[in-house]
């Protein structure tokens, strides 16, 4: 039975013992060294680990606290990070911060773009050294290179804000010091623009100039007031609110803000009863922000003062209401000041100024102005009699004055006392009234350009035009405010008669008088200067050293001015070669050869004595009256005060980028 096994012989169990115990000592063996090589090579990525997260939380503190390579601020924000997370610099630790920007190539990747002058991005770079891996060793060895005890380590972050830049520019009020002397004027310019009567204290006003509103508050309140969607902030501004709802929603602000804002608040509400429950208006005509602007876009303070005079101007900008003030102009008499805001203001803005910069008068333009007004001083001319000037010329003209009424007339002037029956005479009297029209178009500003290396080096370019002023002096109506514009914008107002020739009749020895006014003609005048409106470049900029001159949004803004030296100076030299002189006649009487060269000499010889005499005229009319009503209204003929805030990165977190 199998033969075919003959000859073969088994290997007994005990003669294989050895094998085994070779084959596990081996597989053992390379067991412990794959355990070590895990261990060793875990430690080594334990360490990586380590190092890059020290070069993260560095490089992400130093772009939120705005580090500056120029300055030195990023590195030290960065040893300070480092340290916090158990790395201390020094000796072969070393960490290193580097500044820049973020640049996008055509392969549509970012890269590190290093730039000691930006700071929008920031690289930190950590290297450390730890003791070379048993397999980094074992390599070298077999590789015959030299075996290093230590292996360097090194870790990169890039950091950087990811919000936008954000601009907001404001225009304020230039009535800074309210006293008893311009609060009673406060009154009614207030309760006349509103079409009502108004009695604040002085306390009050000043307790009005005194208290601030956060504008991002008002909206929130205001939303609440009237349904609105909270946080549908550009859908609130543009909806049509009444003006009762507009003023509701700053009493119950000043309500939040406590026993400090009662003064301001007893304000607010004096203004409210007067104001009209009918009336709508859209709110961002005065407040404004691009679209897609966050929420910081509206977190700014202003005064209640400056928001209440701009919703009262806003409200009369939309009405038939004209002020009336009966005042007493220091040196000049008795007047009736008329006044209208013809186009509203705009008080603030914000948005994105690079959005601006690509198109500054676009529809993404961050701009601001004043109000467009006209004001008319009605005059009682008592006071031409004061002005020396022309009442010296008056008299010197006066018997040239009476020959020419003389030979007018066919009067045998005598004196009237001596009439046995009837005879006539000529005098001459002073007209009556005389209007002075000031029109003040808008002071406007609105973002060019700008640089956001970082908050703590960044500048904001502002484009400020100041007020077109106006000033016509004539005749107004005594029907209406404020006369019709011909095609050119400018007023269409009649000659006064400023010197009236009149025929005064006597009878009965001269017990019997009578005087008809202008029987023998007039001299009149009428007069128009005007200022340009001048642009220039504001730049507000911001260091490290004097962040305040270009605060962050949610700060007070820095302000500075546009500003015309010389404003009353300047529209009083204008009105050389713009005062306009004539004369009429006596009714049916016709001015021919001599006769109409003595008219046209004595006109002509009137001409510069009444450029003159006008000129003096408008310095204590315009200083005292109208530039007090225009502070009032946040403008002043001379400057405009336009205020900047600018983040470079507002909304925005720090994070990782390469």
């Amino acid at each position: 039975m199998f033969p075919q096994l003959r000859g073969v012989h088994f290997t007994a169990p005990g003669q294989q013992r050895g094998a085994i115990g070779l084959v596990a000592a081996i597989t053992l063996g390379m067991a412990l060294l794959f355990m070590l090589l895990v261990i060793d090579s875990g430690r080594l990525y334990l360490e990586q680990r380590k190092l890059q997260r020290v070069a993260d939380m560095a490089a992400l503190e130093a772009v939120t606290r705005g580090g500056s390579c120029a300055t030195g601020t990023a590195s030290t924000y960065v040893n300070n990070s480092a340290s916090h997370n158990n790395f201390t610099p020094g000796g072969a630790n070393t960490i290193t911060p580097t500044c820049g920007t973020l640049v996008t190539g055509a392969d549509n990747l970012r890269t590190f773009k290093a730039d000691a002058n930006q700071s929008s991005a920031i690289r930190v770079i950590a290297t450390k050294t730890v003791q070379t891996s048993v397999a980094g060793g074992l390599w070298n060895l077999l590789s015959e290179q030299k075996i290093e005890l230590d292996t360097p380590l090194t870790a990169s972050a890039v950091g950087t804000i990811a919000g936008a830049p954000l601009a907001m520019l404001t225009i304020r009020s230039s009535l800074l010091d309210i006293n008893s002397a311009n609060s009673p004027l406060l009154n009614a310019l207030v309760g006349g623009l509103l079409g009502g009567t108004v009695n604040l204290s002085t306390v009050s006003w000043q307790g009005l100039a005194a208290t601030h509103i956060n504008l991002l508050s008002y909206l929130d309140q205001l939303a609440i007031d009237v349904g609105a969607t909270a946080g549908d902030y550009n859908a609130l501004l543009n909806s049509d609110l009444r003006l009762t709802q507009l003023l509701d929603a700053a009493i119950h602000v000043l309500e939040k803000n406590g026993p400090g804002a009662t003064v301001a608040l007893n304000g607010v509400k004096a203004i409210r009863a007067i104001a009209s429950n009918t009336q709508l208006l859209k709110l961002g005509d005065l407040f404004n922000i691009q679209n897609g602007t966050p929420r910081a876009g509206l977190n700014a303070d202003l005064t209640a003062f400056e928001l209440l005079q701009g919703i009262v101007q806003l409200a009369n900008g939309n009405s038939a209401a004209t002020a009336t003030l009966n005042t007493t102009i220091p040196l000049i008499g008795n007047a009736t000041v008329y006044l209208k805001v013809i186009e509203p203001p705009q008080l603030s803005i914000a948005g994105n100024p690079a959005l601006a910069k690509a198109n500054p008068t676009g529809p993404n333009q961050i701009f601001i102005k004043t109000a467009q007004v006209q004001t008319r001083v009605h005059l009682d001319l008592a006071i031409v009699r004061t002005l020396k000037p022309l009442t010296d010329a008056l008299t010197s003209v006066l018997s040239t004055v009476l020959e020419v009424v003389k030979k007018l007339l066919g009067l045998n002037v005598i004196d009237a006392i001596k009439c046995l029956v009837s005879c006539e005479s000529a005098q001459l009297s002073i007209a009556s009234a005389l209007d002075v029209y000031v029109e003040a178009a808008s002071a406007s500003g609105y973002v060019t350009d700008f640089k956001c290396a970082s908050d703590g080096s960044k500048s904001l370019t502002v484009r400020g035009s100041t007020s077109l002023a106006k000033v016509s002096i004539g005749q107004g109506s005594n029907t209406v405010a404020f006369p019709p514009q011909d095609d050119d914008g400018n007023l269409i107002i009649s000659p006064v008669k400023l010197i009236n020739m009149d025929v005064k009749t006597c009878g009965l020895a001269g017990l019997i008088c009578n005087t008809v006014e202008g029987k023998a003609g007039s001299f009149n005048v009428k007069a128009s200067t005007s200022i340009s409106s001048a642009a220039q470049d504001i730049v507000y900029t911001s260091t490290l050293t004097s962040p305040a001159t270009l605060p962050k949004m949610g700060l007070a803004p820095y302000y500075k001015s546009t500003d015309i030296k010389d404003i009353i100076a300047k529209l009083g030299n204008g009105l050389a070669g713009h005062v306009e002189t004539s004369y009429t006649p006596p009714p049916g009487k016709t001015v021919t050869g001599d006769l109409l060269n003595t008219v046209s000499t004595l006109v002509n010889q009137l001409i510069g004595t009444l450029t003159t005499a006008f000129k003096s005229l408008l310095a204590p009319l315009l200083d005292p009256i109208v530039n007090t009503l225009l502070k009032a209204l946040g403008i002043n003929l001379g400057n405009a005060d336009i205020g900047a805030n600018l983040s470079c990165n507002e909304g925005g977190r720090a994070q990782l980028v390469l």
